[in-house]
């Protein structure tokens, strides 16, 4: 019996909402929604008396999976390990299909986002590289080349 039904978003927890927002807008996410929770819902889900949070859904342009952003406005967050490698247990990437690697890995750069090792090609089907964006969340960015 298979229990998952769709997949339907990741979620990560960062300090600065606004500025990682704005990444992924830039990148071509699309906001879906903003706003807070708090009360009994999220105490019981994230077993965290008297929390609160502000939450951005994104969205990708073609309407698959989404990203939820959210800001524990209470409790304070307790900082994770930014500079984190691949094989550090953990979230280990948030992966986007790009139409131009190199035209986003240079955007990137240019925002103050770098590359964490270099651009690689997987049996002449795709590129990718891994850019430690906002935060140190690790960015996947794939192009097809087949």
């Amino acid at each position: 019996m298979a229990h998952v039904r769709r997949f339907d978003h990741i979620g990560i927890t960062v300090a600065d909402l606004d500025a990682v927002t704005a990444f992924f807008v830039a990148l071509g996410l699309e906001v879906e929604g903003r706003t807070f929770v708090e009360g009994e819902f999220l105490e019981t889900v994230c077993g965290i008396p008297d929390s609160r949070t502000e939450i951005v859904m994104l969205k990708s342009p073609d309407g698959g999976a989404r990203l939820e952003l959210a800001r524990f406005v209470r409790p304070d967050s307790v900082p994770g390990s930014p500079a984190a490698m691949a094989n550090e247990l953990g979230l280990r990437n948030v992966s986007f299909e790009v139409n131009d690697l190199r035209a986003a890995v240079d955007w990137a750069a240019g925002e103050g986002y770098g590359l964490v090792g270099g651009i690689g090609e997987y049996e002449g089907a795709w590129r990718m590289a891994y850019v430690r964006g906002p935060e140190g969340i690790v960015v996947s960015l794939a192009e097809r080349v087949g």
